[in-house]
């Protein structure tokens, strides 16, 4: 076999292969290429869940959504628990234990100041928050019969005294706030881990809460727990649509998007092809429609820091296919959306290719992936429910000299959140087809690294920082990340493919959110 040549080992046919970046369908011949072969779904598309048939493009344009930002995110709702009791005097005996709060005056100002103080929080957090009014127990078995105890996300529990043997009972996250210099001193301070969480033994022994609920006076360290968990619930039962089915890089079948509903609860509902194909031919013939694709294309070449390096048509497409997402993603209530096959089986529907769509999807605050690859897509959702900011997937390259290129032909350009980088708009490098954005990110920016792995079992986490971003003939948008830790120790670590990067430092955020879901985070360097 010539090393251009790759022989299925099911059909036995020899095809030519040219090497690309994903291993997901291009193909138009009728063969089963290495491509589908790795991407582990067929060249019909082996969907998972539910398909939907029959859309309506005038049903579809009655929802049309304004061309903006992306519905917000649902704020995290906080139930703050203040534990105590209150002891009496006794001669010639010990009769209380530590703590600050002696009496029911000690206690009524301590309600006050824990209302306050994280009203504080939520009114300069960068994430929606509700502190639902504070609740006063003896102990964690009284909590149960406060209704919103159970509709709270997270309980922030200010363990004073008393008792909070059964806090893991409740099913709720809980982050402890103990006082040392912050307020009245907590017992709980003294005894959470002996007593509570090692149960007197040298182990962890509570399910479900553990040393890193634990916080001490610090409110930096309390407000990222909580805007950790503001971003799991809010990916917890994503609702994505799936452009010609969910898929996931290299693995077979359906296994890593079944694993993504049983761990992040996604709701993965496909589009087929022909499907979507309908609808864009549709838009194509709605002449309102399509006066507003060049519009908005026109706008958008007119934004500073924009290079225009193709002819408009591509882009006018790109903008067209857009709105055809985004009538979709109203229609059906979600605000996230994957293209399986988009390296070639949405460039002859759109006569463009998807990354300029992506890009300016995501800038608005939409969840919009290419390549349907579900092994990484979650990760790309947390990490922008936690910090309310695009992510850049990409493909990663061999680590050295203390850096890794990591490049793709889709980007975002407001990658802080804020401010649009320049961009450069040139054709999908692999095919040399359609529009894509050549983003030019900052040097000296500071960066976090998702390494996801094909089980969802453990994902590497990654500090960087952006030293170049260069023009190499790979995928477009693309940068050199200088490293947080030897060569050697990324290379002999790195799970999975795809990486997700995201403007900032958010490894505790991220790591925290991971670890309430059962998936192992390890920091490199």
């Amino acid at each position: 076999m010539g090393k251009h040549q790759f022989r299925d080992r099911h059909s036995d046919v020899s095809s030519p292969w040219i090497p690309h970046c994903c291993p997901c369908s291009h193909n138009t011949s009728g063969e089963i290429t290495r491509r589908v072969f790795l991407g582990g779904v067929s060249a019909a598309a082996a969907f998972g869940g539910a398909a939907i048939s029959g859309i309506s493009w005038s049903a579809l344009a009655a929802t049309s959504p304004e061309f903006g930002p992306a519905p917000p995110r649902r704020p995290l709702i906080v139930k703050p628990v203040f534990i105590y009791q209150l002891h009496k005097r006794a001669p010639q005996t010990s009769w209380r234990p530590w703590g600050g709060i002696q009496t029911q005056q000690d206690a009524d100002q301590e309600v006050a100041r824990i209302q306050q103080e994280l009203e504080k929080i939520r009114s300069t957090a960068d994430f929606p928050m509700q502190v639902l009014p504070v609740a006063s127990a003896p102990n964690a078995s009284e909590l149960s019969k406060i209704a919103e105890v159970a509709s709270a996300d997270v309980l922030v529990v200010y363990a004073a005294s008393g008792w909070i043997e059964g806090l893991e009972k409740l099913g709720k996250p809980v982050v402890f706030f103990l006082r040392h210099y912050s307020g009245p001193l907590s017992l709980w301070y003294e005894i959470v881990s002996p007593h509570y969480l090692r149960q007197r033994t040298d182990h962890q022994k509570i399910q479900g809460i553990e040393p890193q609920d634990v916080v001490v006076d610090n409110f930096g360290e309390l407000t990222w727990r909580l805007r950790s968990l503001c971003g799991l619930v809010n990916t917890l039962g994503t609702k994505i649509l799936a452009i010609g089915g969910p898929g996931a890089w290299a693995q077979p079948g359906q296994v890593v998007p079944d694993l993504v509903r049983q761990k992040f609860k996604f709701d993965i509902v496909t589009i087929p092809y022909p499907e979507l194909g309908k609808l864009i031919q549709a838009a194509k013939n709605d002449k309102a429609e399509v006066a507003l694709a060049r519009k908005r294309a026109a706008e958008y070449v007119k934004l500073p820091g924009t290079k225009m390096e193709i002819p408009q048509e591509p882009l006018d497409n790109a903008f067209l296919l857009e709105q055809v997402f985004r009538k979709l993603m109203a229609a059906h209530g979600c605000r996230a959306v994957t293209i399986n096959g988009c390296m070639g089986t949405i460039m002859p529907l759109a006569e463009t290719s998807a990354c300029m769509c992506l890009s300016t999807l995501n800038d608005d605050g939409y969840l919009a992936f290419c390549e349907s690859d579900f092994v990484v897509i979650p990760s790309g959702v947390l990490a922008a429910n936690i910090a309310n900011r695009p992510m850049f997937l990409n493909d990663p390259t061999y680590p050295h000299d203390g850096i890794i290129t990591l490049a793709h032909c889709t980007a975002p350009r407001k990658l802080d959140g804020k401010k649009l980088e320049a961009v450069r708009i040139l054709t999908h490098f692999e095919s040399d087809y359609g529009a894509a954005p050549k983003v030019e990110m900052t040097a000296g920016t500071k960066v976090t690294n998702i390494i996801p792995d094909f089980k969802q079992e453990r994902y590497v986490g990654l500090r960087g920082e952006i030293v170049a971003a260069p023009f190499l003939p790979i995928c477009r948008s693309q940068i050199d990340v200088k490293i947080a830790c030897p060569d050697q120790v990324l290379a002999e670590n790195m799970p999975g493919f795809h990486w997700m990067t995201i403007y900032g430092d958010y490894i505790n955020e991220v790591g925290y959110a991971l670890r309430k879901i059962g998936i192992r985070w390890d920091v490199l360097g």
